[in-house]
């Protein structure tokens, strides 16, 4: 009989999560991940395939993680705009405060492998369009609160909202001031259109 597995899956990706994160796919080698996980080459290629394999599910638990956080700030009780607000400025101030500039492990895993891995780009893709999607949900109950404009365009809004906030990881990894950041975050919201006392609302705009 095979002997039960004495480890968790889901540990063991975080593990191998943070030592991608760090060094990259490239630099990080089957040695790295056995060292950081605990487990020897054999018990890594039995449970989790060969290194690309799991790189990818580590990649996924980073991905879900980032909606997932996105997601619980800009939903519950309490208006949109102030949800919106406070996680662009919880967003800029994680980024000054990343004195180890790891950035982004999705923007990074992008960076050096989309253009040449498939798997990759899909999975980028798809983050972009959950995290986008996220926002655009947030703008639309905000306009619906009456706290932003009814006519503004809730898609084009999320997309510069969502542009500046991939431009301030830029911005931090290439190790920009703490106020740089954080000035463009609160440039960047105090630019939304409030709305005005005619009271209208608005869905999206037809596509």
């Amino acid at each position: 009989m095979a002997r039960p597995r004495q480890f968790d899956d889901e540990e063991v990706v975080r593990a191998a999560r943070d030592q991608f994160w760090s060094h990259g796919y490239d630099r990080t080698s089957i040695d790295d991940l056995s060292a950081v996980t605990g487990l020897g080459r054999g018990s890594l290629y039995a449970a989790f395939g060969d290194k690309h394999t799991l790189f990818l599910q580590a990649l996924d638990s980073y991905n879900s993680d980032a909606i997932g956080v996105w997601h619980a700030a800009l939903h519950g009780p309490g208006p949109a705009l102030p949800r919106l607000e406070r996680l662009v400025c919880d967003i800029s101030e994680a980024i000054s405060s990343d004195v180890e500039r790891r950035g982004c492990m999705m923007a990074r895993s992008a960076t050096e492998l989309a253009a040449v891995d498939k798997s990759v780009a899909e999975r980028t893709a798809a983050t972009v369009r959950g995290l986008y999607g996220e926002l655009s949900d947030c703008i639309v109950r905000a306009q619906e609160e009456g706290s932003l404009d009814a006519d503004a365009d809730a898609d084009g809004l999320a997309s510069l909202l969502l542009a500046v906030l991939r431009g301030l990881e830029a911005l931090g990894r290439a190790g920009a001031a703490a106020e740089v950041v954080i000035g463009a975050a609160q440039q960047a919201l105090a630019l939304l259109p409030r709305a005005s006392t005619s009271g209208r609302r608005i869905g999206r705009k037809a596509v």
